[in-house]
């Protein structure tokens, strides 16, 4: 089987998780930093946060938002649960906006329909987490005017946009979003094992995150409100959570993050070989314009909307039958069971469930060999002519 995803591990990661093993620190050591800074550095932001996970990232964001009871984020429907369910541990609520079918991405016009609406009767959001989906940027800068507009904090879900650019500038740059959430899930542009990061331009919340990875504890006499008895003391300021990432990690994420541009290179490789490949096909394709640079962690084609649902499992079963491990990115999150019961509905993002009835991602992942990928081809070729 010919998997949708996979690591790229090298020699060198091994060699750099070893060293780690070799050492007095596997965790809460100097490597985690190292890792911080590398990323900070490549994207421009001026805080990196490292975390135990994308969703241990986007929780912390949240939290550094000021995000609580009583408080709204919405985000895309067309996403994994992660990107809603951030908002629910802080006790807020969750809404959607639909997507653009041709990017998978939250809709700039609509977003702006749904604020009008929602600022007449007193209930706009206070997160917008709009979602770089396959690692296509969304539309930051409109997202970001909105923001200023109707007062709400951008907080990027850039999971799949680990070295995307937007305008010419890197993802996680902290220009247009607030903060930025990156992921080092194996399947991922980058991999820690498991792992997530939070980027900001903004001192008090990457202090904040900081603090609220750990415990809420903190060493720094600075911030304490008692007087330090010795050496030993610490006082814990906030409940926190067990959120860091461990010097393992690390190692292994400063490695593959030497070779991003690598990883990078070959994806966009794979992406190009597909969209000639299979042009002639009766499909829908991703795109990429000169402003929006795609990281391509996902290639996800569509069939034709006019494909019924059974069209649809019959392609995505007989590619799976010729040893394609195609996958689907996503099932709308509204549609989960959980989010019924929260009073979501068919039929309330279209958008999100007409690309649902007709997506596939296909394989895409830098170590797919070229004659691997022919394959994919001919197999897809294969199930549409039947």
């Amino acid at each position: 089987m010919i998997p949708y995803a996979r690591q790229s591990i090298s020699e060198e990661d091994i060699a750099a998780v070893v060293a780690v093993l070799r050492s007095e620190f596997l965790t809460q050591g100097p490597v985690i930093e190292q890792f911080e800074q590398a990323v900070s550095a490549r994207c421009g932001a001026r805080h990196a946060v490292a975390t135990s996970s994308a969703t241990a990232a986007l929780h912390l964001a949240c939290r550094a938002a000021g995000l609580g009871p009583g408080d709204r984020l919405w985000t895309s429907p067309n996403t994994f649960v992660a990107s809603a369910n951030c908002g629910l541990y802080c006790g807020a609520e969750i809404d959607f906006v639909d997507i653009d079918l041709p990017t998978g991405n939250l809709s700039v016009e609509l977003l702006e329909t749904k604020l009008r609406a929602a600022a007449i009767i007193g209930r706009l959001p206070k997160v917008v987490v709009p979602v770089d989906f396959g690692g296509l940027p969304c539309d930051l800068h409109a997202i970001a005017q909105l923001g200023q507009r109707y007062g709400f904090t951008v907080i990027e879900d850039a999971s799949h946009a680990v070295g995307a650019r937007y305008r010419g500038q890197a993802i996680g740059d902290g220009r247009l979003a607030d903060m930025t959430v990156f992921s080092f899930h194996p399947v991922k542009i980058v991999t820690t094992g498991e792992g997530g990061m939070v980027l900001t331009n903004r001192s008090e919340w990457a202090d904040k995150v900081r603090l609220l990875r750990s415990h809420g504890i903190t060493r720094d006499p600075a911030l304490w409100g008692e007087k330090s008895p010795g050496p030993w003391y610490y006082e814990q300021l906030e409940l926190g959570f067990h959120y860091r990432l461990t010097d393992l990690q690390a190692a292994l994420g400063l490695s593959q993050w030497a070779r991003l541009d690598m990883f990078l290179a070959r994806r966009r490789e794979l992406a190009a070989q597909y969209a000639k490949q299979l042009a002639d096909l009766p499909l829908e394709l991703p795109s990429e314009s000169a402003e929006y640079e795609s990281a391509w962690h996902l290639y996800v084609v569509r069939l034709p909307s006019s494909s019924t649902p059974a069209r649809h499992r019959e392609v995505f079963e007989g590619l799976r039958a010729r040893g394609i491990g195609v996958n689907l990115h996503y099932l709308p999150v509204h549609l989960q069971p959980y989010y019924r019961r929260l009073g979501f509905r068919e039929g309330d993002f279209p958008n999100a469930e007409q690309h649902a009835r007709q997506a596939i991602s296909l394989p895409m992942f830098p170590g797919l060999r070229d004659a691997e990928q022919d394959e994919v081809i001919a197999a897809l070729r294969a199930v549409l002519k039947d």
